[in-house]
């Protein structure tokens, strides 16, 4: 359209967008024809570019090669572009279409995007503020741009919808914080993303389908990946668009009353989820920086574990045996050992509800508290604040308390005041990180305690692991030779033909063989004969002879125990008690 050299010399409107002042200086569009095209767009809610192209007022092509010679901007034919080697994770996909934008690279800090409005300020300002990062305009004809980018958008779109699934329905469950509602600000409406929010509930809906013990949400360079602890051994699940990843951390945190803005230390936070009338699932999130994004694991804390019984742990009769009576006693320290993940919680709550009752005052002080048991005083563990697990001890003293459980004695204070509180009178219950429960005693020594107070304050130490069980379905008898049987620990005269050993081989109803865990345990009173070796500042050898003496399995003698009932494999024990 030829233009006159009056109208050049017309006031530019300031209304007039980047676009249209553009043109009408580079005597492309008449200011009278770019104003008209304007306020048309105004009326009808278009943007000002398919508007002007639609108007006639100058072609696709010609508006790409005027606006990359104004801006001095790289001008690129989007038909050239390969859509299958586009990266998907660089812009997030409702930002893309609403801008039609296409992002093709990263150099340095700095993000190299297609466009067919380089004075589009807004779009600018909203990448910079996603991505962190400053913008570099590449200019694209505006049809051929918008083709590419409604099918790049459809692309990651579809794949989350085939992670996702259909026939999802959303009230399966209602995910809520854990919170106070004032501990942070309401979240910005880009977290509040449809399909991330709908993936977010169908992967906890089906880590707890599958019966899993933690979430890994992991983001690498070019990939990101979820995986569910399921039976103790990790296993990826879905591979969703590494472009997911800003937002499915945001709507985490947000939920988990967490800071969005700090990506840079971890965080910590809990969150529930309500899958039914009356079973709600806790959930407890840490986050950590990585070098490619804020890796989330999320802990499943299901209260209902701990009403399970002591029956469904998977004590022998003498075991439970020892283990109530020890519970029974109305003073006296009881231990429960073992490696992070061995069900040591589980153990200690059960107790706790059986010892749960009106006429009794229980408090618990953990770092942090994982299971909700309505009758019990918790109280979580705050180093920052000062509130340690010594001075929560020292409260608990004055609160007139029959029952203490106390997460972890991890130094000589907490440990100092535990055993006190177990020679005035009180039952108290706890951990310590050792390897089987002779070695507890003289890992407390270590720690500074008199054997004294050990011997008068110790009446129980349950050593324990998990082990996966065999699934009744399809567990077959395996031959194993005799020699092998006798170096696993199995005594000659056990090895008689009478019991059949059980190997995992899989089916559609379990994990590679395998379905659920089973506890095995080493469980030992302190006897008075136990009591003198103490007192004489006996070796965790001599303990742990004077305990077999006594009748108490070691962990391997208890696993080994499983194999023959045909509850595990072999293989699981060897590597559960690993000597």
């Amino acid at each position: 359209m030829a233009v006159s050299e009056s109208s050049l010399r017309e006031p530019l409107s300031s209304a007039l967008p980047g676009v249209g002042r553009a043109l009408v200086i580079a005597g492309k569009v008449s200011q009278k024809a770019a104003e008209e095209v304007h306020r048309k767009a105004l009326a009808t809610g278009e943007a000002y570019i398919p508007e002007l192209i639609q108007s006639g007022a100058i072609s696709a092509s010609d508006l790409a090669h005027t606006l990359a010679q104004a801006f001095s901007a790289p001008l690129i034919d989007v038909d050239a572009l390969d859509p299958a080697r586009l990266p998907k994770d660089l812009l997030d996909v409702k930002l893309a279409l609403k801008y039609r934008l296409l992002a093709l690279s990263k150099r340095g800090g700095r993000l190299v995007v297609v466009t067919a409005d380089p004075s589009d300020h807004e779009a600018a300002e909203r990448i910079k503020f996603i991505t962190q990062m400053g913008v570099e305009w590449v200019i694209g004809e505006f049809d051929k741009l918008v083709r590419l980018v409604e099918k790049h958008g459809k692309s990651v779109a579809d794949s989350m919808d085939s992670i996702i699934g259909t026939g999802f329905d959303f009230d399966e469950g209602s995910l809520v914080s854990d919170a106070p509602p004032d501990t942070t600000e309401d979240a910005p409406s880009d977290v509040e993303d449809a399909p991330v929010v709908k993936f977010l509930h169908k992967v906890l809906l089906d880590a707890i389908g599958l019966g899993a013990s933690d979430l890994h949400f992991e983001p690498y360079e070019h990939q990101y990946r979820v995986r569910f602890r399921i039976d103790g051994e990790l296993q990826e699940i879905v591979s969703p668009p590494v472009a997911i990843k800003e937002k499915l951390a945001s709507r985490i945190k947000v939920i988990s009353r967490l800071d969005i803005a700090e990506k840079r230390i971890p965080q910590d936070g809990r969150m529930k989820l309500k899958v039914g009338p009356e079973r709600v699932i806790d959930f407890r999130v840490s986050t950590l920086p990585t070098l490619f994004g804020e890796k989330i694991v999320i802990r499943i804390l299901d209260p209902s574990s701990a009403r399970m019984g002591i029956e469904a742990l998977g004590y022998e009769p003498e075991e439970k045996a020892r283990l109530l009576t020890a519970i029974e006693r109305p003073y006296g320290m009881i231990l429960v050992t073992g490696p992070t993940g061995s069900g040591k919680t589980v153990s200690l709550y059960t107790c706790l509800n059986l010892l749960n009752k009106p006429g009794v005052n229980i408090a618990t002080a953990e770092d942090p508290s994982e299971i909700n048991l309505p009758g019990v005083n918790q109280v979580n563990v705050n180093e920052k604040a000062g509130l340690t697990f010594a001075v929560a001890l020292r409260a608990f003293l004055r609160q007139d308390p029959d029952i203490i459980m106390v997460g972890e004695i991890r130094d000589l204070e907490t440990a100092d005041i535990a055993i006190k509180a177990a020679q005035t009178g009180h039952l108290v219950l706890s951990t310590l990180h050792t390897n089987d429960a002779p070695t507890t005693l003289t890992r407390m020594r270590n720690m500074g305690i008199a054997p004294f107070n050990i011997a008068s304050s110790v009446i129980l130490i349950t050593a324990q692991r998990l082990a996966r069980r065999l699934c009744a379905k399809c567990k077959q008898p395996a031959d194993i030779p005799h020699e092998n049987l006798l170096d696993a620990g199995f005594p000659e005269t056990e090895i008689d033909g009478s019991w059949t050993p059980y190997r995992p081989v899989g089916c559609d109803a379990c994990n590679n063989g395998y379905k659920g865990r089973v506890g095995i345990y080493e469980v030992m009173p302190i006897t008075e004969e136990l009591q003198r070796i103490i007192l004489a500042d006996g070796s965790a050898l001599e303990i742990a002879e004077q305990a077999r003496t006594e009748g108490v399995r070691s962990l391997r003698q208890s696993g080994l125990h499983k194999v023959r009932l045909g509850v595990t494999s072999l293989e699981e024990v060897l590597a559960c008690t690993n000597q």
